[in-house]
């Protein structure tokens, strides 16, 4: 198999899966503001990580990328509601995201709300609704099942809650590996084992990507933090210095920056030996762990 460029790849999956998104959210039957409350988030850019992950997971096993394509336009909704939450001023209380005004500020608090309930509920909707062809009736109810655990109280939900409850306080980095690999990590894990599912991986080969995830997972998280010490408002889309201000845990807060730093290269390294285990055609998602490792945004 002849390698192909992230950017190429990203181009032409980025694009599937958008239009994907609009046409879920255009054809729904509810109030027009609510309809331009969900795409105005879904539409306002952002790497597309999770559903690079998932095409580029079922790539690697040499099958048709195309085949994950409601699995990624679920994931990318539940991470959307995720932010719209995330931002409200009983959370996080942002105004900027990705450069612009957050939903919240545009349609007002309750609109926001439900703009990231209608998101979350027809994730499950296209992940029920995929076609037999792309994936079998066990396949659907195994995605269903995972999205459910990685992104409630098991998962991005419960590490939310546990972010929360650390903010002024002095966390140990076990407990601050806890809120990442439940808040930020399982929709990560739940991107590369739903395309792994797709895909028709097997056990082993799923425990090998669940390895895979857990160091790009906290890769993610740490280079967040970073971001937030080093990056700057313009390319970031918001606010730097939010953890600092909140009184919150972070890597460097708990390592240093440099001893951060030393933290997000020995996951990227554990990332990408992982990946020489599993025996795929692993170029593109090593290329995807680079991506993680040296954003700027």
């Amino acid at each position: 198999m002849h390698p192909v460029s992230l950017d190429s790849f990203t181009n032409k999956y980025k694009a599937l899966v958008e239009k994907r998104l609009s046409e879920a959210v255009g054809s729904l039957e509810t109030p027009e503001n609510l309809a331009k409350a969900m795409l105005y988030s879904l539409e306002a850019g952002g790497k597309r990580i999770r559903p690079l992950l998932v095409f580029a997971v079922i790539d690697a096993f040499g099958k048709n990328p195309q085949n994950g394509v409601d699995a990624a336009a679920a994931i990318e909704m539940v991470h959307t509601y995720s932010l719209i939450h995330d931002d409200l001023p009983s959370m996080d209380d942002d105004d900027l995201r990705r450069g612009k005004p957050t939903n919240h500020k545009v349609f007002g608090e309750a609109t926001a709300i439900l703009a990231g309930d209608a998101l979350l509920t027809l994730s499950f909707n296209l992940l029920a609704e995929i076609p037999e062809e792309s994936a079998s009736a066990h396949v659907k109810l195994a995605l269903i099942k995972g999205l459910s655990a990685a992104a409630g109280a098991h998962g991005m939900v419960g590490g939310q809650a546990a972010d929360m409850e650390g903010e002024k306080k002095k966390l140990t980095l076990e407990q601050l590996e806890y809120i990442h690999i439940n808040k930020t990590g399982k929709l990560l894990e739940y991107s590369i084992l739903a395309g792994a599912e797709i895909a028709g991986a097997t056990a082993e080969q799923k425990e090998i990507l669940s390895k895979f995830a857990y160091h790009i997972g906290l890769a993610f998280q740490i280079r967040d933090d970073i971001l937030d010490l080093e990056g700057s408002e313009e390319e970031i889309g918001k606010p730097v210095g939010s953890d600092t201000a909140n009184e919150k845990s972070t890597y460097p807060a708990l390592l240093g920056l440099a001893g951060a730093k030393e933290a997000l290269d020995y996951h990227l390294r554990s990332a990408k030996e992982s990946l020489d285990k599993s025996g795929l055609e692993v170029g593109l998602l090593g290329q995807i762990t680079d991506l993680i490792g040296l954003r700027n945004h």
